[in-house]
């Protein structure tokens, strides 16, 4: 993917959060409440991979020579904001009615990869081992405690093929916003002749003709906005076609929060000794 400058990320941090899943002594593994019993969860859109988002783990931003912060935080992609709940932002996408849920699986659910760690050892204490009913039970358990969350809204625009992706925190820090990416076509080359190329130029000037006016100039390189010299505080980059709103911080501290409530309720046998 070609873009207009250097891409940016982040060190990852932690922060203490709260604790709501039951201890070993509370938990009824007679009664268990597995997936196949109790839930259905078929309309749900499940992303059970355990890898994290890399969007925030590079270095450092810095600001222009003679440039001044930008309040990237009050920026919008057709109407969409950083921090925006998900209620919120569907809510937004109905209303301006420029863009529509994409056909299939247009909102995907997940945990945290220690959440999903630790219901594993929950279901499997229960006597569960059969891959498929394993993966209903952790499922079923994290949908009951309020860790399965809505984590991706995918969003198009047919009449001209934008989309609009948008990542959402866990409930455990209000499952809001911390990344809006917009894309379209105008990077496209439909042949080999000399007028694609053109063509495809012309389309690429109008596209940053239009960031520029909506935007004001990049105060970090020449493809970016920035809050701060902080990598930690809100950005957007601009590429090819492409605009990424992204608040690492917010990012962090949910994992973060999300780890520490997993150390914390992490169902321990209760030894005596």
């Amino acid at each position: 993917m070609k873009r207009l400058g250097i891409v940016f990320g982040i060190l990852s941090c932690f922060i203490a959060g709260a604790a709501f899943a039951p201890n070993d002594d509370e938990f009824n593994y007679e009664n268990f409440d597995t997936a196949a019993e109790y839930d259905n969860l078929d309309e749900y859109a499940i992303n059970n991979n355990d890898d994290t988002d890399t969007s925030c783990r590079m270095t450092s931003v810095s600001i222009n020579t003679g440039a001044a912060p930008v309040a990237v935080t009050q920026f919008d992609i057709a109407g969409i904001m950083l921090g925006m709940d998900f209620d919120s932002v569907q809510m937004i996408a109905r209303e301006n009615g420029l863009y529509a849920n994409r056909p299939k699986d247009a909102v995907v659910y997940s945990m945290h990869p220690d959440w999903r760690y630790n219901l594993d050892y929950e279901c499997r204490r229960s006597g569960i081992y059969a891959p498929a009913k394993l993966n209903a039970c952790i499922n079923s358990l994290a949908r009951n405690r309020g860790v399965l969350y809505a984590s991706e809204l995918h969003l198009v625009r047919n009449v001209t093929g934008e989309t609009i992706d948008v990542y959402f925190t866990s409930n455990a820090t209000d499952n809001v916003a911390w990344k809006i990416v917009y894309k379209n076509d105008v990077d496209e080359i439909e042949g080999d002749d000399e007028k694609f190329a053109n063509q495809r130029d012309k389309k690429i000037w109008a596209w940053w003709q239009n960031v520029l006016e909506k935007y004001g100039n990049p105060n970090s390189s020449t493809d970016r906005w920035v809050s701060s010299d902080n990598a930690f505080d809100p950005l957007m980059t601009a590429y090819y076609g492409e605009l990424e709103l992204i608040d690492c911080g917010r990012q962090a501290e949910d994992s973060s929060a999300n780890m520490q409530q997993t150390i914390d309720n992490f169902a321990a046998k209760s030894y005596a000794f």
